[in-house]
């Protein structure tokens, strides 16, 4: 479908109605996604709306800027019933664009790991609004349901304290099931976690991949393409989404490595490049 901005994108989602075993997705750039379900409410998950680099740290040399346009800013969202954030890095979890969201959408609740808190401590979030989720427990949306899974970027860290330090969620409406993988790689126990909960009908995966240079320069990577494709086939998933692969020109595979890498282990999966306020439609 068309791209849309502002208030365009946010009326579309306001005013599409998702039937049941459907679900809407509008891309925000990165793993930032809004998510419509059947009963009709909205969920931000990774929202990165600003140029969080830049406002963290002035200096050009600290870090890269956005390389894309963001489709909405954070006063707009005013249509956020839930804002989940799977990990605490800034283009997951940024303090800025979720202050600005919980203004605008001032009955959104927020959630996210133990580890991420310190954010929405600067986004100065009520902690009556604030969420902390666990493994196993079940977070009650009101049709939809949220469970967690570890995941391990690149590898699994847990705290006593905080909790899992990186998320990958699960949102279960009853006629259709929608899997976020945050940041992750496929480690020992991850796809039997996953086959613990309800069957999954479409995922959103960080797709650009990981190699030795940018690890060198701290840029953490993800799945390969390759992998991605093997992990939705293996357990049957019908749809991916690929993410993570826009906000920052160092950390990004070429297009036709995501999805070259991807038709080569699994041909007939449905794959999508989600571009920023671009609405896409599942239905089982």
């Amino acid at each position: 479908m068309p791209t849309r901005n502002g208030s365009e994108l946010i009326a579309q989602m306001n005013d599409f109605v998702v039937p049941a075993g459907a679900v809407a997705l509008w891309g925000l750039g990165q793993m930032g996604v809004a998510v419509k379900g059947p009963d009709q409410k909205i969920i931000y998950i990774d929202p990165c709306l600003t140029d969080v680099v830049a406002l963290k740290w002035p200096d050009p040399a600290r870090g890269p800027t956005r390389a894309i346009e963001t489709p909405l800013l954070p006063s707009d969202v005013t249509n956020a019933s839930v804002v989940i954030c799977s990990h605490e890095h800034i283009d997951h979890t940024d303090c800025f664009t979720l202050a600005g969201i919980a203004i605008a959408s001032p009955n959104a609740r927020f959630i996210a790991t133990g580890w991420a808190q310190p954010e929405l401590d600067l986004a100065d979030i009520d902690q009556s609004r604030r969420i902390i989720p666990q493994l196993g427990q079940t977070i009650d949306l009101g049709v939809a349901k949220l469970n967690v899974v570890a995941a391990a970027h690149y590898q699994r860290e847990h705290d006593p304290v905080k909790g899992e330090r990186w998320l990958s969620l699960h949102l279960d409406w009853g006629t259709v099931n929608f899997f976020h993988g945050g940041d992750t790689i496929i480690h020992p126990g991850y796809m039997d976690a996953i086959r613990q909960l309800p069957p999954v009908d479409i995922a959103m995966l960080a797709c650009n991949g990981r190699d030795a240079i940018r690890d060198n320069n701290d840029l953490v990577g993800n799945l390969l393409p390759s992998e991605a494709a093997w992990l939705a086939q293996t357990l049957g998933w019908d749809t991916v989404i690929a993410g993570h692969n826009d906000l920052f020109a160092g950390n990004r595979l070429p297009a036709e490595e995501v999805f070259g890498g991807m038709r080569r282990i699994a041909p007939r999966l449905r794959v999508h490049d989600l571009q920023p306020g671009e609405m896409y439609l599942y239905l089982r």
